[in-house]
């Protein structure tokens, strides 16, 4: 049965006028996205094999056009659509996180980090610049591929703070394995790096590890 027919109460789009975004199902926001079911199926049940296809919505939001177009209800007019929403919701974090000083927003840092890095099929090296007072100067992607002592250059990355007149820098790295642990070869560059900046007196706040929907702090295993 169409949403359209269902009691006025149970519509996605009403309960949420009602009631708040909070309140629905991820199945219910993506039936409001997508507007529309298919003959014989509703959007919210679109949106229940979307999430089941994807194991959940990170894996939705890291699917690839060809992927998504799989699902009936799915095309290029959603994919572009659903990509846009993302973007949208990766720059409003980041002027959030542009307003406070990093310290005292952590949680925006991270989501925006994930948002940013977690759908990447390929491990990208990601720094944020931080002034004096920990507000954010600018974000950067410095490299990608494996990580290690070899593939990203102690030298680049203190000519790119000092680039940004950079008080602090925030690292961040993601994992496509979806494990969010730190490797020996992680531990060893954060060390090599951190030493590196301290030459030129820019402190290294953080190093964060993105994987999935989770994230690992350096700071926080007491590993800087």
């Amino acid at each position: 049965m169409a949403i359209k027919h269902w009691p006025e109460g149970e519509r996605p789009r009403e309960r949420l006028l009602a009631h708040g975004a909070a309140a629905l199902t991820d199945a219910e926001l993506l039936a409001i996205f997508l507007r529309t079911g298919t003959p014989g199926r509703s959007a919210i049940d679109l949106g229940r094999e979307a999430l089941a296809r994807f194991d959940g919505l990170n894996g939705l939001f890291a699917a690839d056009e060809a992927s998504l177009s799989e699902i009936s209800g799915f095309g290029p007019a959603k994919y572009t659509q659903l990509q846009a929403v993302l973007e949208l919701a990766r720059r409003a974090l980041r002027e959030d996180v542009q307003r406070d000083t990093v310290l005292s927003s952590p949680g925006k840092v991270r989501d925006y980090l994930r948002l940013t890095l977690a759908k990447l099929e390929h491990e990208v090296f990601f720094a944020l610049y931080l002034d004096a007072q920990n507000k954010l100067i600018s974000t950067e992607e410095l490299f990608r591929g494996t990580l290690t002592q070899t593939s990203v250059y102690p030298r680049e990355v203190v000519k790119r703070a000092l680039k940004y007149n950079a008080a602090a820098v925030i690292f961040a790295h993601n994992h496509p394995s979806g494990i969010a642990e730190p490797s020996r070869a992680d531990e060893m560059l954060t060390s090599t790096l951190k030493q590196a900046l301290l030459l030129v007196d820019v402190k290294l706040l953080d190093h964060l590890i993105v994987a999935g929907s989770g994230t690992v702090s350096f700071a926080e295993r007491g590993l800087l």
